[in-house]
């Protein structure tokens, strides 16, 4: 059926629409939906989209937005703290895994080359996916992800070596100098981009916030033409843009450009789960089906165990190890296109190639549900990971003090409860899961504690019923739950003050024996109101309270505190 591009962009986003909002009656990820779209709208199913290169084009906007996006949220300090344990796993999840893999292939029938294809190839996971998963949970500012993401552009990076190594290593390409002139070619272009963001770009800064309209279509050139040019030097579309979110991380409006570019990201990238849907189709179904299922197998259980088994010998708690682990459980679009080189240099069969192909079904189906409800699945398989943990754990010291008041959190929602705190000289320890938050808190003389308050075994180092007072200025009601669990485990439970940011949330926390919901929209209508009030009636002077407030806004801005966003539902 020949719709023409229009008509078939407009079917196309109707059935994407339809197609997710029946995944959001069932209480499924979205990706799944979006994978479905693709199938369902391929020229192995209905047929109806045959535009493709359109959808090609959407595709790599997406690509190019979401890796844009992650690097604005990238500090390039935190790279370098993080940096030992993301080396780490990549070195286990490529070595090891691949190794192995290549072991189960060669069980399988295959032979020494085409094994080697393809346990190198189920080695590496999609950076795209995981942080599209990431980015729609809301946990991009935790601990394992950055780990994770540190891993994952460390495979892209391999990959495409390796993409450029395999025709020069079988005489199809070029010599091999090629290869090093590459690099340096690319080392060079991103000391470059470094340099201009920082002395050119940090220099129009002011003159580029000066409008909004201006700022949003800067970002886009940036964000585009850079991932333009790492892709013609060489380098793969994701890590130049990448590259690009990283260079202005550190610019005051880095947040605020990233706010701005959520909703552009999120329609493009689903053009690539939708496309990605169309290219999985397999032939020869019933004799690649075994093979797929035992190497999906290997993807999904021996990936996340050797993450899970290095994360416990750098010392890090079994949570993270876990969920760290499992990001990895699927393979990447490198993946194919790496079965894809070995098919035309003829050195694999497109037998494999379908094989391969049907693992990436399966692994990127099923990880989809285990990244997305990583916390639950952890609280039912906890008890088992206690091998996976050290006992001198790196990720914090436990403080065996007693605190009268533990405050989790220790950022902008908390900063009117640490100034009362101090001000009364109330003991309390701040709980927060951000290492610069923490960095700032520590500069203060505040006891605070690294640590993830979604951790149950976390909590409780943290003597959480021993306080007389708990508050979780965190907006995750999963998180608050865990909080109001532990705390709440005995008949002498301290008191517990939570945060929510819808009404329905707020009632299910009370239900959950919460002593008090914070509703920060209504307390500053509420507040407001009581302002105006008193105002009217002569008892108090704006002028007085504009400049109190004046003042405290410039504290706030001191200490990086910015406003929140309002949140899109998902």
């Amino acid at each position: 059926m020949n719709l023409g591009p229009f008509a078939e962009i407009g079917v196309l986003i109707g059935i994407a629409a339809l197609v997710s909002l029946v995944m959001r009656f069932l209480r499924q990820p979205l990706i799944v939906g979006h994978i479905i779209t693709g199938i369902l709208v391929g020229r192995y199913a209905l047929g109806l989209f045959q535009n493709i290169h359109t959808l090609e084009l959407f595709s790599h906007l997406g690509i190019a937005f979401l890796l844009f996006s992650v690097g604005l949220n990238l500090n390039p300090r935190m790279l370098k703290q993080y940096g030992m344990a993301s080396v780490m796993n990549t070195f286990g999840q490529v070595v090891l895994t691949g190794g192995a893999g290549v072991a189960v292939c060669m069980l399988l029938g295959y032979g020494w080359i085409t094994s080697l294809y393809v346990g190198i190839a189920i080695s590496f996971s999609s950076t795209v996916i995981v942080l599209k998963l990431l980015a729609d949970k809301g946990d991009l500012d935790k601990l394992y992800v950055k780990i994770s993401i540190g891993s994952l552009l460390l495979q892209d990076l391999i990959a495409i070596i390796l993409l450029f190594a395999i025709p020069i290593v079988t005489g199809s390409s070029g010599i091999g100098s090629n290869l090093l002139v590459t690099l340096a070619l690319g080392l060079a272009t991103g000391v470059g981009v470094f340099a201009f963001a920082n002395y050119v770009i940090r220099y129009l800064h002011p003159y580029l916030t000066r409008s909004q309209e201006l700022l949003f279509l800067f970002a886009n050139a940036w964000a585009i033409g850079i991932a333009i040019l790492f892709q013609n030097i060489g380098f793969s579309l994701e890590g130049g843009a990448l590259i690009a979110g990283v260079a202005l991380s550190t610019l005051p409006s880095s947040h605020e450009i990233s706010a701005r570019l959520t909703p552009l990201r999120d329609f493009f990238i689903v053009s690539f789960f939708i496309l990605l849907g169309t290219r999985l189709v397999v032939s020869d179904f019933d004799g690649i089906l075994i093979p797929a299922i035992i190497l999906s197998l290997f993807v999904l259980i021996i990936n996340p165990l050797i993450q899970l088994v290095v994360m416990g010998v750098l010392g890090y708690r079994k949570k993270t190890s876990f969920q760290t682990g499992m990001m990895a459980a699927q393979i990447s679009e490198f993946s194919l296109i790496l079965i894809g080189v070995g098919v035309s240099l003829n050195q694999v069969s497109s037998y494999v190639l379908s094989t391969v192909t049907l693992v990436g079904i399966i692994t990127i189906f099923i990880s989809t549900y285990l990244i997305f409800y990583s916390d639950k699945l952890y609280r039912y398989i906890s008890p088992y990971l206690d091998i996976f943990e050290k006992k001198q754990i790196r990720e914090r010291a436990i403080k065996l003090d007693r605190y009268s008041v533990i405050l989790i959190g220790g950022g902008r929602v908390s900063y009117d409860f640490i100034e009362h705190f101090k001000k009364e000289n109330i003991k309390f320890l701040a709980i927060d899961h951000d290492p610069e938050t923490i960095q700032q808190l520590t500069k203060q003389g505040i006891a605070c504690e690294y640590g993830d308050a979604s951790d149950p075994d976390f909590l409780e180092d943290m003597k959480l019923r021993d306080a007389d007072f708990v508050i979780s200025t965190s907006p995750e009601l999963e998180t608050n739950h865990i909080v109001l669990s532990v705390a709440k485990r005995k008949d002498k439970a301290p008191l517990v003050w939570v945060v929510a940011h819808s009404i329905s949330n707020a009632l299910e926390l009370y239900k959950a024996k919460a002593d008090y919901v914070i509703l920060p929209h209504f307390l500053g209508g509420k507040y407001a109101a009581s302002l105006f009030k008193r105002h009217t009636n002569g008892s108090v002077e704006l002028e007085d309270v504009r400049e109190k407030q004046i003042e405290l806004l410039q504290d706030r801005e001191a200490a990086g505190h910015e406003h929140p966003q309002i949140e899109r539902l998902r």
